[in-house]
């Protein structure tokens, strides 16, 4: 038995650096070596392999940034099994669309999510249930499961074509879709940043971003641990806190979005703090606005800025920092192992300088949609090029642009929210007889979702009336922050609303 994929990468760092430190965490700052982060890998296979777990189950996680969460991850894919991190952002009926449709097999989730996660729990039929921390002799948890002998431990066969991971993001019918990730993608994913962004066995990666989206994961965690690097790792992002990790550790990589630089920025401390270790600064999610820019130039840091799809695994483009003011406004060239190219409605390649829709290739790009054949084959070109449903265009140079978002996804804060999943929600309101929902943009978040409705004549229907009725059955981020009531919403011949007009109209 053999593993070709991530389930063998934390042996082979317990062979070539086992005294070194792989992570930094908690307020005591707790060093794990990576001898010790295998073992907790291997400690973990073999209490799922205990519990019934093979190759080609779901094990699913819900929980913040920890080390159980890595531990969790690679000790599943070691047999060969599938991980499944859950956005902890999630309320109980996305929760359960998610667990159901991977058949989870297995849920650890951290305490404070245990009522959350029952009704997805009951739904799904999930075999085993665990928390996070210790639990009691009755109900324990993952740390007492873990203590147990290591006898039992095995390893599957496995191949880098091989699904390791499903990531769901939200999809434009309103229902989140599996995307699944093979260790192979993930596997290119770490090497286009080892390329692009010069990842070295020395960095010190603080990650302040949740380890569930796939920027985190697949281009923030697993290429400093491939690389042998450290990683600081934070449950959740406190601006003052960040500072001050970055000067005590000497941090030498960060990635966020742009409102997590700007709330640094914006901190008392951000004059008084030491910067100097910081070499690596990345950023997605959208273009990083000129105040940031400035702010961080002003200390001698610049960023690399990219461009990406949970598809994707997810990198797609990656903006140089000695380009960032050359080509202000591109999300860059192709990741060193992916190609992209434009083309128009009907397939045909179109000429730099002409917006068409952005399609990628690459051993990064996923094979499809977990349980949805059709979706998988509408989002591919016969000649097997991913379709974005993003309009861009190449500069001379072979620079991208992004001009559009053919699927009207708003990006707020860096998480992606797509129209449609608000828009079926909120037209079971009685009293709404039209929706539209679009991204409106907004200093602090970048974008943020409105809901322009129609409704009965005499009825009155306000933004804290859809906020009640949407919460408990969305995240609290895909929430609207402003809802409109008009006569009626301009639409095409064919009856679509013309979501640009909105955004025209409103985003003044």
């Amino acid at each position: 038995m053999h593993t070709h994929g991530l389930g063998a990468w934390m042996a082979k760092r317990r062979l070539k650096t086992p005294d070194k430190t792989a992570l930094i965490y908690g307020v005591d700052d707790t060093r794990i070596t990576y001898s010790e982060l295998a073992d907790r890998a291997d400690r973990v296979s073999a209490m799922l392999w205990r519990r019934g777990v093979r190759k080609g189950d779901s094990v699913a996680y819900l929980g913040e940034n920890s080390p159980e969460f890595i531990g969790v991850l690679f000790g599943a894919v070691q047999l060969g099994a599938v991980f499944v991190p859950v956005n902890t952002r999630l309320a109980p009926p996305e929760i359960s669309h998610v667990l159901t449709d991977c058949t989870a097999r297995v849920l650890i989730h951290d305490p404070e999510f245990a009522e959350r996660v029952a009704p997805g729990v009951a739904a799904a039929g999930t075999a085993h249930v665990i928390a996070t921390g210790e639990g009691d002799e009755a109900t324990p948890g993952l740390g007492r499961l873990i203590r147990t002998p290591r006898a039992g431990h095995t390893e599957a066969e496995v191949a880098l074509t091989d699904p390791a991971v499903i990531l769901y993001t939200s999809g434009t019918t309103g229902m989140a879709k599996g995307a699944v990730l093979t260790h192979e993608n993930l596997t290119w994913v770490a090497l286009n940043c080892l390329v692009d962004y010069d990842v070295v066995s020395t960095d010190v990666a603080l990650m302040i971003s949740p380890l569930f989206h796939a920027a985190s994961l697949g281009m923030g965690m697993l290429p400093v641990l491939l690389k042998g690097g450290t990683i600081v790792l934070e449950r959740g992002f406190d601006p003052g806190r960040a500072l001050a990790l970055i000067e005590r550790h000497r941090v030498t990589m960060l990635s966020g979005v742009p409102t997590t630089f700007q709330l640094m920025a914006d901190h008392a401390a951000w004059a008084s703090t030491d910067l100097s270790s910081l070499g690596k600064l990345t950023c997605g999610g959208s273009a990083v606005p000129s105040r940031i820019l400035n702010a961080y130039e002003e200390r001698g840091l610049s960023f690399s800025q990219g461009y990406g799809m949970t598809e994707a695994s997810p990198g797609v483009t990656s903006l140089p920092p000695e380009m960032t003011r050359a080509k202000q406004g591109s999300v860059g060239l192709p990741h060193f192992f992916t190609d992209i190219r434009i083309a128009d409605e009907s397939g045909a390649m179109v000429p730099r300088g002409t917006v068409g829709e952005i399609e990628l290739i690459g051993p990064n790009v996923f094979p499809g949609y977990h349980g949805l054949p059709e979706a998988t084959t509408a989002a591919f070109t016969s000649d097997g090029w991913f379709r974005s449903g993003d309009m861009g265009y190449l500069d001379p140079d072979g620079y991208l642009y992004i001009s559009d978002r053919l699927k009207d996804m708003i990006i707020s804060g860096g998480e992606n929210i797509y129209p449609a999943e608000i828009e079926n929600a909120i037209t079971d309101l009685d009293d709404v007889t039209g929706v539209a929902v679009i991204g409106v943009p907004d200093e602090r978040w970048g974008e943020v979702p409105w809901a322009i409705l129609t409704v009965r004549p005499g009825a009155s229907v306000t933004t804290d009336d859809v906020r009640a009725h949407l919460d408990g059955r969305l995240a609290r981020y895909k929430l609207p922050k402003h809802v409109v009531v008009v006569d009626e919403l301009p639409r095409t011949a064919s009856g679509k609303v013309r979501k640009a007009d909105l955004r025209a109209r409103f985003s003044r």
